[in-house]
């Protein structure tokens, strides 16, 4: 996991290779924050208290190392529900 968090830092910074790998960070919750839990949670898999927390703890990664197919799902998934990612 500590390779994934580095390695996405990395490839923000020198952009060189292509990545197979994608975190999707929620960046802000917005105004439809109880839409937001509910994706946080369909996503995750978490629970309503521990999703809660990461939406209110915002700006935090949702998923991270997934393929760049699901990258876009979660983020259109979230971006539907009012949050920016």
């Amino acid at each position: 996991v500590a390779v994934a968090a580095a390695g996405g830092a990395a490839a923000a910074a020198a952009p060189v290779e292509e990545k197979t790998e994608f975190d999707v960070v929620l960046t802000e919750a917005g105004a439809q924050k109880i839409n937001v839990i509910k994706e946080v949670r369909a996503i995750t898999g978490l629970g309503l208290k521990e999703a809660k927390d990461l939406v209110e703890a915002a700006p935090k990664p949702v998923k991270e190392a997934v393929s760049k197919a699901d990258a876009d799902k979660f983020k259109a998934q979230l971006e539907a529900a009012g949050a920016k990612v």
